[in-house]
């Protein structure tokens, strides 16, 4: 079970920082094309790192069965 609690951990600290690069890029605060595709990239780095601890939270419950 301590695994889970680790695991939602990290996911939530994900979810975190893809909230916060969201916000920074709807409100308009990429100044240059180069600053926007950064900020896009790191979001969708998060979105692979999250669906990785869930696919690993899917393996975790799979296993406990």
């Amino acid at each position: 079970m301590k695994d889970y609690q680790e695991l939602a951990y990290v996911a939530k600290e994900i979810q975190k920082l893809k909230q916060e690069r969201e916000a920074y890029v709807a409100a308009g605060r990429c100044d240059t094309l180069e600053e926007y595709r950064r900020v896009c990239g790191v979001v969708q780095g998060l979105n692979y790192a999250e669906n990785i601890i869930q696919d690993l939270v899917q393996k975790m419950e799979k296993s406990d069965e």
